[in-house]
C-alpha cells in the first residue's frame, strides 16, 4: 500500500483548499490513479486497521441488491433486525439524515436509502425487473472475454436526486487478459483518509469474487479518482499515517463460488485476510 501513502502525501502537499457539501472543508486534487497487483497480495491498508467485516458486509449487501440499511445490519451482525435496534452500520447516518429528508421509511426495523448502489447494480432502470448488471457482466465476460464493454455503472442520472447518497464510486470496468481478470474503478468523489482504503479493499474483493466465479486468476486493480480530497479535520491523522511504514500485504481466503447467488448466500466470516497484521487504528470523524 505504498501507492496509497504516496497518494495521501500528494494530496496533502499539492492539494488546494476548498469548501464542500458537508461544510467541513477539504484539501484536494482533481485526478489521481493507483494500481495494485492482486497477484502479490491483497491491498488491505496496514498502516491503520481496515474495517474488513464492514467491507465484506457492504459488498454482499450491494450484490444482494438491497437498499435497506437495516438489511446491511443483519448481514454485518448476523442477527435479525429486531435484535439490532442499537446497532449502527456505515450507512446509518445517511439513512437517518438524507434518507429521512427524502421521505423514505426510517424506523428501528427499516431504513430505506432510495435507489443506491445495490438497486443500480441488480435492477437498473426500473423499480421492478430492471437490468441485472451483475448477472449480465458475468455472462458477457464468459461469452465475450475480449469485449471492451464490460462496464457496470451506478450513476443513473434519472435517479440521482432520489438517492440518499449519490454514488461516489460511479462505475467499474473488467478486462480479461492471459486468463486473468483485472478491474478499474472510477470514483468521482474520494475521501482519501477514511473512504478510499475501504473502497480499494471492496473492489479488490469484488475482483477476486468475479474471478472465482469465472475460474480466472485476479490480475490488477486500478483505482482512478476524480475529486480526491482530505477533510480539514483529518489533516493531523493523515500526517501521522504517512510516517508509518507499510507491512507485508495479507492474502485472501474465501469459498469457491458457482454463481452470484452462492456469493449472496455466504457470510462475512467466510472471507478471511490471512496474515493481516495492521497497526493501530487512527480515529477520525466521518463527514455526512
Amino acid at each position: 500500500m505504498k501507492q496509497y501513502l504516496s497518494a495521501l502525501e500528494y494530496v496533502l502537499e499539492k492539494g488546494k483548499n476548498r469548501g464542500d457539501r458537508t461544510g467541513t472543508g477539504t484539501r484536494g486534487v482533481f485526478g489521481y490513479q493507483m494500481r495494485f497487483d492482486l497477484r502479490s497480495g491483497f491491498p488491505a491498508v496496514t498502516t491503520k486497521r481496515l474495517a474488513w467485516k464492514s467491507v465484506v458486509s457492504e459488498l454482499l449487501w450491494f450484490l444482494e441488491g438491497s437498499t435497506d440499511e437495516r438489511r446491511l445490519a443483519e448481514i454485518h451482525f448476523g442477527k435479525p433486525r429486531k435484535e439490532l435496534f442499537e446497532k449502527k452500520t456505515i450507512w446509518t447516518a445517511n439513512a437517518d439524515k438524507q434518507g429521512r429528508a427524502l421521505g423514505y421509511t426510517n424506523t428501528e426495523t427499516e431504513k430505506q436509502l432510495g435507489p443506491v448502489y445495490g438497486k443500480q447494480w441488480r435492477s437498473w432502470g426500473k423499480d421492478v425487473g430492471g437490468e441485472d448488471q451483475i448477472k449480465k457482466i458475468i455472462f458477457d465476460l464468459k461469452n465475450s472475454p475480449n469485449s471492451r464493454r464490460h462496464i457496470v455503472s451506478a450513476w443513473n442520472v434519472d435517479k440521482i436526486d432520489k438517492m440518499a447518497l449519490p454514488p461516489c464510486h460511479t462505475m467499474f470496468q473488467f478486462h480479461i487478459q492471459d486468463n486473468e481478470l483485472s478491474c478499474q474503478l472510477y470514483q468521482r468523489s474520494a475521501d482519501m483518509f477514511l473512504g478510499v482504503p475501504f473502497n480499494i479493499a471492496s473492489y479488490a474483493l469484488l475482483t477476486h469474487i468475479i474471478s472465482n466465479i469465472l475460474k480466472l486468476q485476479p490480475g490488477d486493480f486500478i483505482w482512478t479518482g476524480g475529486d480526491c480530497h482530505i477533510y480539514s479535520n483529518h489533516f493531523e491523522q493523515v500526517k501521522e499515517q504517512v510516517t508509518r511504514k507499510p507491512k507485508t500485504a495479507p492474502t485472501l481466503e474465501m469459498p469457491n463460488f458457482k454463481n452470484i447467488e452462492s456469493v449472496i448466500a455466504s457470510k462475512p466470516k467466510d472471507f478471511k485476510l490471512v496474515n493481516y497484521k495492521p497497526m493501530d487504528s487512527i480515529k477520525a470523524p466521518m463527514a455526512v
